[in-house]
């Protein structure tokens, strides 16, 4: 069975004498796939959703980075009510990948006004560098690896109001851009606010913290969210302001985006 196997592999890995640092975090991320595979199976409520958005400018998941052109998210989640595989990928709107993103979460604490969620991934983060080819400049594409672990909490103390602490611990693995980063945020949602009839705003403010290689600096942001009830599409634009900070970027970071939205759900009979 596959239970008996994921309990092997945890006694394997709790025999270990010597680890660092990156090879228990590749194993937890490992760990989180076979998992998936294992307890997917015992989840009776599964589901299919995401969301497919066209940006004029593609954000990165810490909000402080962007590509600097229109660029299509393809943020897809699928599993159980608990464990899921979330995969984000990221493309410019030429085509090139620009980040590719494999999630597993699982949904440790989960009732009507708590929720608490952990994860990891393997990611590519995708680059073009001027590099010296038989002696003649030349563009190469490379693919930064990384790996990353994320804690999520989120409390919801009416239906239009929430708040949450995020932490996510990222580490190269083959890179030559920063190798160590630490992302600390905190999130509000503002939800639902009926402006006429069926049409809605949302709001979602964050502030937050990023250490990169020892450089640290301190942001604000928010996304205003336009949604018709029962209409997939959705209209939103997003704003990221750099307080005060060390790191190398734009001071303001802003896009506009065509989100759509789909969900679908299955039971097992």
């Amino acid at each position: 069975m596959k239970i008996n196997r994921l309990l092997s592999i945890l006694k394997g890995i709790a025999k270990l004498k010597y680890f660092n640092a990156k090879s228990l975090f590749c194993s937890g991320i490992g760990l989180i796939v076979i998992s998936f595979g294992a307890i997917a199976q015992e989840e009776n409520n599964r589901h299919l959703s995401g969301t497919i958005t066209a940006t004029s400018n593609g954000v990165s998941i810490i909000p402080s980075f962007s590509l600097d052109r229109p660029a299509v998210y393809f943020d897809l989640s699928m599993g159980g009510e608990r464990l899921s595989f979330d995969p984000m990928l990221r493309f410019g709107m030429d085509g090139k990948p620009w980040t590719l993103i494999f999630w597993g979460r699982y949904k440790v604490i989960k009732d009507k006004r708590f929720s608490l969620t952990i994860g990891g991934h393997p990611a590519f983060l995708f680059t073009e560098n001027e590099m010296i080819v038989n002696g003649a400049e030349e563009k190469a594409f490379v693919a930064n690896r990384y790996v990353a672990g994320e804690v999520n909490t989120n409390f919801k103390f009416t239906d239009k109001f929430s708040l949450g602490l995020y932490y996510q611990r990222g580490m190269g693995v083959q890179v030559i851009t920063a190798k160590n980063s630490d992302f600390l945020a905190l999130n509000a949602g503002l939800a639902d606010f009926k402006l006429k009839r069926e049409l809605l705003l949302q709001l979602s403010p964050q502030v937050f913290f990023l250490n990169l290689d020892g450089d640290s600096g301190y942001y604000a942001n928010t996304a205003l969210t336009l949604k018709k009830t029962d209409f997939p599409f959705q209209l939103q634009t997003f704003f990221n302001q750099k307080i005060k900070s060390t790191i190398p970027g734009n001071d303001l970071v802003w896009n506009v985006s065509l989100i759509y939205k789909f969900e679908n759900r299955y039971a097992k009979k």
